[in-house]
């Protein structure tokens, strides 16, 4: 794939991100919400959140090194109600300076040569200009150009003329991972994000008409979706991210533990998915494209404990062979 074409400007989006002006309220239902969280961790600017080294499996088949940087950010300005991010952000604009220097201390501990991949996630949006300050994007690219991919993460809306010249700096391919959730009608303008299927497919067609590649992330459990039809509803959405050009499908089970969860639960608007339906769901999206499934703390969506461990490890070894094993029957569930 070749490298970004910047010859067709492209509009800002409504919701802003191209200049330090163009910032958002959280609203007086974001403002419900984040009153229901317990307390943030401290959080140093100056320093990345974790460091995540592993393989990653590539479309072609491939498994290749694969680094996380948790990067330590503003938090994001959209208020989803699932959302588990905010945790660890900060509530004022990231300085000047603060990401280049996590990314400088993570690197130190790189090694993978020219055939990596790399994934700046700041539980934000790359593009925000809180989040990331737009004049650190040189030295960034600089920095991470030696990958092979660079990974970030973005909201639809924030997916614009900023993202297209940093995709143009990078010696390696920029993917761009947004987040789907569900295509779910009548869950998905509940959710809180503030995106509709028309901005995911806009920013689809502008990354692929200027060679930037697209991840997607799918919930599985999203509130609002009834509990019987979480799998549907997961296969339905992973189906519509790679008809947009998606190059891989994460699927996302659903957490509590921001209070709001909680709330919908008790009011039966979220039942959190159970192992099996996060099994299944890997099972239907198989032919679909590359999917990996997020196999943290799987075991708190553990269905019978006698075979938990056997059955997240094997989704972790689905993750980097992209094959499903035979799951061997448990004598205590089935």
């Amino acid at each position: 794939m070749g490298k970004p074409s910047l010859g067709r400007e492209v509009a800002p989006s409504p919701l802003g991100g191209e200049g330090p002006g163009e910032r958002f309220s959280p609203g007086r239902e974001a403002a419900r919400i984040r009153a229901l969280r317990p307390p943030k961790p401290s959080v140093d600017p100056w320093r990345p959140i974790d460091i995540l080294t592993e393989e990653e499996r590539l479309p072609d088949g491939r498994r290749v090194p694969a680094m996380t940087i948790f990067l330590a950010g503003s938090e994001c300005p959209f208020t989803c109600v699932f959302c588990d991010l905010w945790r660890f952000t900060l509530d004022e604009p990231t300085p000047p300076g603060a990401i280049l220097s996590q990314i400088r201390q993570a690197l130190q501990q790189a090694d993978f040569g020219h055939d990596g991949t790399l994934k700046l996630y700041n539980a934000s949006n790359f593009f925000d200009a809180k989040a990331v300050p737009p004049e650190d994007d040189a030295e960034i690219a600089r920095l991470t150009s030696p990958f092979a991919r660079v990974v970030v993460e973005c909201h639809p809306k924030l997916v614009g003329n900023r993202c297209l010249r940093f995709a143009g700096r990078l010696d390696g391919v920029l993917q761009v991972a947004m987040g789907l959730e569900t295509v779910h009608p009548e869950a998905l303008p509940r959710l809180g994000k503030r995106a509709t299927l028309d901005d995911f497919r806009r920013a689809a067609e502008l990354l692929a008409d200027h060679g930037v590649e697209m991840r997607a992330f799918v919930l599985i459990g999203a509130p609002f979706v009834p509990a019987e039809e979480t799998v549907d509803w997961a296969e339905r959405s992973a189906a519509f991210a790679f008809d947009h050009g998606a190059v891989q499908v994460s699927l996302i089970p659903v957490r509590g533990g921001n209070g709001e969860m909680e709330r919908l639960e008790r009011n039966g608007q979220f039942s959190p998915p159970t192992l099996t339906q996060v099994e299944d769901a890997v099972e239907r999206c198989l032919g679909l494209g590359t999917v990996a499934v997020d196999t943290w703390d799987l075991e708190h969506f553990v269905d019978c404990p006698s075979c938990a461990g056997e059955r997240v490890a094997r989704l972790e070894r689905y993750n980097l062979s992209g094959t499903l094993e035979r799951l061997i029957p448990c004598p205590d569930c089935r």
